[in-house]
């Protein structure tokens, strides 16, 4: 009987962990604004969950872990620390908008799409490498 207790106890304690801990955007601001949070801070789970789930976006968001787990400690140190800094919110129509930002480690001006689908609202990082 304590065995049974024991796997139902493990396994409700497994169900729980595997809930989702990121709340779904509510907007173009947040969806941008906690993308970009999360691969600053090297959360990349965090970052796959709200962009556009579609294979050249998660080929973008592979490398740029790659890119993240490259630096030292210390550059790593740095980005996790740094903060955003929102330069202009370009809404291009009703479910879509520009983010354009830096961060206080590299200062690098940067730009992002968001959209909405299916009453989500996620990053379409692609669009962050075209020129």
């Amino acid at each position: 009987m304590q065995k049974y207790f024991l796997f139902l106890f493990l396994f409700c304690i497994a169900c729980s962990s595997s809930q989702n801990k990121y709340i779904k955007a509510e907007n173009a601001f947040d969806a941008g604004r906690e993308f970009i949070d999360g691969t600053l801070r090297g959360d990349f789970k965090k970052s796959a969950f709200y962009m556009l789930s579609d294979s050249a976006n998660q080929q973008l968001l592979i490398v740029q872990e790659k890119e993240f787990r490259l630096k030292d400690k210390e550059g790593r140190q740095q980005l996790r620390t740094a903060s955003i800094n929102i330069q202009q919110v370009e809404e291009t129509d009703s479910i879509t908008s520009i983010i354009h930002y830096n961060n206080s480690y590299d200062k690098i001006e940067q730009k992002l799409k968001v959209v909405k689908q299916n009453n989500n609202w996620s990053v379409d990082f692609k669009y962050s490498f075209q020129k």
